[in-house]
């Protein structure tokens, strides 16, 4: 936090009741105000690994590990001209409870959340601070923002004009400082859930705000370790643990994985696509909190705690990401709990007895080896699900595209339903037989209306969807083909779709963003 734009704290909040044990002279206002606010602590999971920045990204000049903790310092002979911090780089956070211990010697520091990333490791949103002093730690400071939100020991709630309210006080400020053991281990705990933002410093609350302000509270962003400017100073930080919690009041968490490169410019751009559907959900849909994750597989251990539902559009076959490790077992077991499962082109294919029955039992359908094929070819006799929520606002639509056809469905298929369906050109059947080329089943079927793109409930209440086409990534600039994707992840994360649709006008800067640094395919 700035200091230097801070006013006085105030004295008005008031301490509650006290009582102390008969035959105890005196007793610590502080431990009885702790008893009153203290949560039960989550397990949590490691973000630092201990050893080393991994995951981590700040200016070398001034982070560093040592002793099992992260030091940020800063010195007479190397100063930071303005607060620097150093960033996770593993994922965003939402809702979520975090853990960490700290050390303070000298000034102040503080742990950004759900905060925007402004580039050359400058960071401003939320903010639990700390300080060396006796007036911030716990406070509720907004970096680059509205400032201080909420003062040790105030509970506040912005209305949704910007106006602060105050609730029952937790205490008195200087009570509260006794809990905090001054240059030494302290452990620091942040809550978000949903608008409501509470600190804690060794178990007891030190301020709660409940932020109500549209286009100033936050619900995502970046995590950040702060180092401030000013005299010398250093602080460490150690223990940091990541709990993410479920999203509530209607509101669902997407997880996007896009998957690594593998073909020429325009094609199989897993990450563009990735974060134009977020784009488009976030400007459009925002019952839908989405992350994206880009190279094949989360790197951030908790990615997938909080989700609704996983959406994968990244290379399939022995390369899918799922089929790796433990990976299946652990997409069966978010499967149970409900989780919704999507894929989108090579990501609906997998082995058929590694992943096959996992994904009939996720998603209803799947490419098959030898039983699917894979030519080019332009939609033509498009239909739609009549009455299916996908279908809401879509209309038939032609594009030309790798789509997948002749899937693998459950039997019986109880539960699907075809959304998209296209009768493919007789030329399609005519291919080499091969893995996924063609087979006697396929080229017997010529002149028959094929799904290429289905939705699954579960008869457990969970859903999933599969769709063959996004070969090329020109193809989002389709108005129709897009809102059907757009819909089919805000159903399968379990929202109702909007009566006509996701719409979600894109630009052409927004059809170039984010673009692998591929060579064209050579003619």
């Amino acid at each position: 936090m700035h200091r230097f734009a801070r006013l006085p704290v105030s004295r008005q909040a008031h301490p509650r009741w006290l009582f102390c044990l008969a035959g105890v002279v005196a007793c610590s206002a502080s431990w009885f105000i702790a008893t009153t606010t203290r949560a039960a602590d989550p397990a949590g999971v490691p973000i630092f690994n201990g050893t080393s920045l991994e995951g981590w990204e700040g200016n070398p000049d001034f982070w560093r590990v040592e002793e099992g903790a992260i030091v940020g310092q800063t010195t007479a002979e190397n100063p930071t001209k303005g607060n620097t911090f150093l960033i996770w780089r593993q994922g965003l956070v939402d809702n979520f409870d975090l853990t960490f211990t700290y050390r303070l010697t000298g000034g102040n520091s503080g742990v950004q959340y759900r905060s925007k990333d402004y580039g050359n490791f400058v960071v401003g949103g939320y903010q639990g601070d700390f300080e060396s002093g006796p007036t911030y730690s716990g406070i509720m400071y907004e970096e680059k923002g509205r400032g201080i939100l909420a003062k040790r020991g105030e509970r506040i709630t912005i209305a949704a004009d910007g106006t602060k309210t105050a609730g029952e006080p937790i205490g008195k400020t200087e009570d509260l400082q006794k809990v905090i053991k001054t240059g030494d281990w302290n452990e620091y705990r942040i809550v978000a859930q949903g608008p409501r933002l509470q600190h804690f410093i060794n178990g007891q609350l030190m301020s709660e705000t409940i932020d109500e302000q549209p286009g100033k509270r936050a619900t995502q962003g970046v995590l950040a370790l702060q180092l401030h400017a000013g005299p010398p100073m250093k602080v460490e930080f150690k223990d940091i643990r990541l709990a993410r919690t479920k999203l509530a009041d209607g509101t669902k968490k997407l997880v996007l994985v896009a998957g690594r490169a593998s073909h020429a410019a325009g094609e199989h751009e897993f990450r563009a696509g990735a974060m134009l559907l977020k784009k488009c959900l976030d400007a459009s849909f925002p019952q839908v909190v989405s992350e994206v994750y880009t190279g094949g597989w989360p790197a951030d251990p908790t990615a997938f705690d909080n989700a609704d539902a996983i959406f994968f559009f990244a290379d399939g076959g022995g390369g899918h990401p799922v089929i790796q490790s433990n990976r299946l077992a652990q997409i069966d077991a978010l499967a149970k709990r409900g989780v919704g499962i999507a894929c989108l082109h090579y990501a609906v294919e997998v082995p058929k007895e590694k992943g096959g029955p996992e994904f009939l039992t996720w998603m209803g359908g799947y490419f098959e080896p030898h039983w699917s094929v894979n030519p080019h070819w332009k939609l033509a006799q498009t239909q739609l699900a009549e009455g299916h929520p996908i279908a809401r606002g879509v209309q038939p639509f032609e594009t030309q595209d790798e789509w997948y056809y002749h899937m693998r469905f459950r039997e019986p298929p109880t539960g699907v339903t075809m959304i998209l369906t296209a009768v493919p050109p007789d030329a399609t059947r005519e291919r080499p037989d091969g893995p996924h080329s063609n087979n006697p089943t396929v080229r017997a079927g010529k002149g028959s209306r094929e799904a290429l793109a289905w939705a699954y409930e579960r008869p457990d209440g969970g859903r999933g969807f599969g769709c063959t086409g996004a070969h090329f990534h020109k193809n989002w600039a389709d108005d129709n083909f897009r809102t059907l994707m757009l819909n089919a992840l805000v159903w399968t994360a379990g929202l109702d779709v909007p009566t006509a649709g996701v719409h979600s006008p894109v630009t052409a800067d927004d059809l170039t963003a984010n673009l692998d640094d591929k060579q064209p395919k050579k003619k």
